[in-house]
């Protein structure tokens, strides 16, 4: 069986001739060129990649050869492929120089790869695959040995230059943005935004094509990263530190880890209470600054045209508005902390990663309600109302809404319901939302008869 000729990382030595090892991609690095010394005027490319083969064992191989080759290689696989090698060099770590870039692994050793005597392919071997890919999942560093993002601000400049780890959860994924060097290179840069229980929106930078790759498969607010070896530095132009994924950075996506479990769910319940919306920059604007006028298919083109967060006016009819359902589906109790859905009986709050989970719950609650409004060009789903727009727009407090009959309810209903009304909105990008955007309702009333007929005949 080809399982049985492949030899283990952990037993891998300088003297083995002709060995096969198996491992998944847990990182990898761009295609680079240098002047070959040996024959002027031609450059020798190269990259490197790490595999693991185990939960203790993971090692770095670098590639060297002519363009085609290397671009060839490097295009064959990603990361989080399984793959084997066939018949690399074994060499010792030179700490030196080129390993001082690359990631820290525990072996003593590394592989090289060329186009003359090594072969690296995908792994035909499903049992091999299939002991391999739960590797992807545990980070490569103690999972407990993680800066928080508050600790990183809080340490500020002392962190200057250091390379730590990191735990957060993915916010939000900027557009690449391409550029060319003085000397005539290409480059591209991706900035992501973190956050976590202590901090709302932290910035890490990648400039790697292969992390950019990666970067984009994310699903924000539904990852969390675990980040070894990350570059912090003081951003002077943002006042503020960020993070930078470089060559030594291994990421590990969504990892097998009761820490970021933990943060996967906090994550989860901060997004569905529209706590990280209330925050999403620009901040909101006075109402009565706002004065462009939309119908909702403009609401919707201008969001498709345009990714940066926008407010207008629409005149439309509400077309859901469950005020009748649950009372627990209306009004919501939130940690004043941290965010997190909570029990208003709750003696603490139920997030362990809340900074005051050790202490009485502060708590406030509030409406939460989910509103379709429509016009003659079609329907915004799901926009939140929340309080205190909603007591304004609703003319109760929620411990009043909480003391009506179901009848009275329905009656509140039906006072919006199928009614035009004048609502101000904030249109924000939202990858949980299958139309890609969120609406959040800044301010609602019934609309005068007179302004609608005004303001719809303009947009005609």
């Amino acid at each position: 069986m080809a399982s049985q000729t492949v030899i283990a990382i952990s037993e891998l030595h300088p003297n083995f001739s002709h060995p096969k090892v198996a491992g998944i991609i847990i990182g990898k690095t761009d295609v680079r060129s240098f002047p070959d010394r040996k024959h002027v005027g031609t450059d020798r490319f190269t990259f490197g990649f790490t595999i693991r083969d185990s939960l203790d064992f993971f090692m770095n191989v670098t590639a060297w050869g002519n363009s085609s080759y290397i671009n060839g290689l490097s295009n064959s696989f990603t990361i989080g492929d399984c793959v084997t090698i066939e018949n690399p060099l074994v060499a010792n770590k030179d700490p030196e120089r080129g390993d001082r870039f690359c990631p820290t692994t525990p072996s003593c050793h590394r592989l090289l790869v060329t186009e003359a005597h090594s072969q690296v392919s995908l792994c035909a071997d499903m049992d091999i695959t299939d002991r391999l890919l739960p590797l992807i999942h545990l980070p490569v560093k103690d999972s407990r040995d993680f800066y928080s993002l508050s600790d990183i601000e809080a340490n500020g400049q002392q962190l200057d230059g250091k390379v730590i780890n990191i735990l957060a959860a993915v916010r939000l994924i900027g557009e690449p943005k391409q550029f060319t060097t003085s000397d005539g290179r290409k480059g591209q840069r991706l900035e992501v935004k973190l956050f976590d229980d202590s901090v709302s929106s932290f910035p890490l930078v990648c400039w790697d094509r292969e992390v950019i790759q990666l970067v984009q498969t994310w699903i924000p607010k539904e990852t969390v990263v675990f980040i070894a070896d990350a570059k912090i530095s003081f951003d002077s132009f943002r006042s503020g530190m960020a993070a930078t994924v470089n060559s030594k950075s291994i990421i590990t996506v969504n990892p097998d880890t009761r820490e970021a479990s933990l943060l996967f769910n906090y994550a989860k319940q901060v997004s569905e209470s529209g706590a990280l919306d209330q925050d999403e920059r620009p901040d909101d604007v006075p109402v009565d600054s706002i004065s462009n006028v939309y119908t909702v298919s403009q609401l919707k083109q201008k969001a498709r045209d345009n990714s940066e967060t926008f407010f207008g006016i629409t005149y439309s009819f509400i077309s859901k508005l469950d005020l009748d359902s649950s009372v627990s589906r209306v009004i919501r109790t939130q940690c004043s902390r941290c965010k997190f859905q909570a029990n208003e009986d709750a003696q603490s709050c139920p997030n362990q990663l809340c900074p005051g989970k050790d202490q009485a719950l502060s708590a406030t609650t509030g409406f939460y309600l989910l509103v379709d409004f429509t016009d003659h060009t079609g329907t915004l789903q799901a926009c939140t109302l929340r309080s205190p727009v909603a007591e304004n727009t609703l003319g109760c407090t929620t411990d009043e809404f909480t003391s009506l009959t179901d009848d009275e309810r329905t009656a509140m209903k039906w006072k919006f319901l199928l009614e035009r009304c004048k609502i101000y909105v904030k249109i924000l990008p939202s990858t949980k939302m299958r139309t890609g955007i969120k609406g959040v309702i800044l301010a609602c009333s019934l609309a005068d008869p007179g302004e609608v007929k005004q303001q719809m005949s303009s947009l005609l």
